[in-house]
């Protein structure tokens, strides 16, 4: 029975099956069409048979793995990459904490330096107030001397005498 029709269409040729008969020509319309098995009538109307339901649930089945192999994949990448961020989180906090470090020292440097300025600020300025003192009186000495008359050369004697 030739089959003509379609150029998507084949057919196999009578062959020899090596008893002295030939085969049958079987219009076939793709490749997946031959592999498969005959339809039954009960395929044809779209009812599913017991081995079309273990072929879904075995593809299900290996679709199911696969997802889950792939999302624990992802979960192991989320956690690899989470450890190396704690890990260069901990190093900055180190890092971080060695500046720190050096900038309390600096600071309690400053800050020891800052109090040897100050006592030496305050002993300067008691020895500036001495002197401005012992210039006043000088000047009162020498004043009183010349005959200024702002007081007598005692007095201005006995006050640079009280601030020595």
């Amino acid at each position: 029975m030739p089959f003509s029709g379609s150029a998507s269409l084949q057919t196999f040729a009578p062959q020899n099956d090596g008893f002295g008969t030939n085969t049958e020509q079987i219009p076939i319309e793709d490749a997946a069409a031959a592999a498969s098995p005959p339809m039954t009538d009960a395929a044809a109307v779209g009812v599913d048979t017991a081995d079309d339901m273990d072929d879904r649930r075995l593809r299900r089945k290996i679709s199911n793995r696969e997802s889950a192999r792939r999302s624990r994949a992802r979960k192991q990448r989320h956690l690899d990459d989470l450890r190396a961020l704690a890990a260069s989180l901990r190093g900055g906090r180190r890092e971080l904490a060695a500046r720190v470090h050096a900038a309390r020292s600096r600071v309690a440097i400053v800050l020891h330096a800052n109090d040897e300025l100050r006592a030496e600020a305050a002993a300067l300025s008691r020895r500036l107030e001495v002197a401005a003192h012992r210039a006043l009186a000088l000047n009162q000495l020498y004043a009183a001397a010349a005959g200024l008359g702002v007081g007598t050369f005692e007095q201005a004697a006995a006050s640079l005498i009280a601030w020595s």
